[in-house]
């Protein structure tokens, strides 16, 4: 069937496109095309032509970028029920387009003319992680960006930062020897959070209810390894993650027992032979 192929038309759409605009369609021989695009959100659809019609189109989604190169800095602070961006623009462009979401079901879009460098936005929920995208154009009457905007900057932000609702799954605790142990976990998850995770708090108990000095890690640390302990005594773990906002629930209690003899690591049993 490729061999009737005259040539295909390639749509490149912006999301979210709160202008309606028609996606801009592009007909080319070729099955490669290079397209320059800013870091919002895309969907490019491809379908093949020949003299009968047009086929049904292959979509594709261009996957999030890394904000790390970005030249510009974007700073968010609450205000009552608002949330104010502000923003220092290294140049003056006619406007700035403001692409500001919880995911990409929830995608919102404005074209912000201003030259002060600040937008409002409304309605948007606590404890929820929002990620805002900030464009600058020369072209701002609401027509296809896609030739025109230059991503300024990027950041993620709570409008009210809460506590973890759960603690680290799948505690586990290995390695165990009279002094120590291995205490591993699965970090929590990211609708969990409710806030930037700033780390975790380990507490251990020994079986007269003694607690040792609680462990304080940072967010990024999956595993630690406890030592100091004593010999032949059952000891309960429990892990919790914070925030700025405070410290969330503790996991359930994990208990584990030092030996009263080290591992043995290996055993070798030596015969003498008789001597004939």
């Amino acid at each position: 069937q490729s061999d009737n192929v005259l040539g295909y038309f390639v749509d490149v759409e912006r999301i979210p496109n709160s202008c309606s605009n028609s996606p801009n369609r592009i007909s080319l021989k070729d099955k490669k095309i290079l397209v320059n695009l800013s870091m919002a959100y895309y969907r490019v659809s491809i379908s093949a032509y020949n003299e009968v019609g047009e086929s049904p189109q292959a979509i594709y989604i261009v996957p999030e970028f890394s904000g790390t190169d970005l030249p510009g800095q974007i700073h968010v602070k609450s205000q009552g029920s608002n949330t104010v961006v502000t923003w220092t623009p290294e140049y003056n462009p006619k406007c700035f387009v403001v692409d500001w979401s919880s995911g990409k079901a929830d995608m919102h879009m404005k074209i912000v003319t201003t030259s002060t460098g600040n937008f409002t936005l409304d309605n948007v929920q606590p404890y929820k992680l929002y990620k805002i995208v900030l464009h600058a154009s020369d072209v701002c009457q609401c027509e296809s960006f896609t030739k025109h905007e230059k991503t300024f900057g990027m950041t993620h932000f709570y409008s009210v930062e809460g506590v973890p609702r759960t603690g680290p799954a799948n505690v586990t605790i290995l390695n165990i020897t009279k002094h120590s142990a291995l205490v591993k976990w699965t970090e929590i998850a990211a609708e969990d959070r409710l806030g930037f995770l700033q780390g975790y708090r380990i507490s251990y108990t020994d079986s007269s209810r003694k607690k040792s000095p609680a462990v304080i890690l940072n967010s990024s640390t999956t595993s630690y390894h406890l030592t100091g302990l004593k010999e032949k005594t059952t000891y309960h773990v429990q892990i919790s993650g914070f925030t700025n906002a405070g410290e969330g629930p503790l996991t359930l209690s994990q208990p584990f027992s030092t030996p009263k003899y080290g591992t043995v690591e290996s055993l070798c049993l030596c015969i003498p032979q008789n001597e004939s």
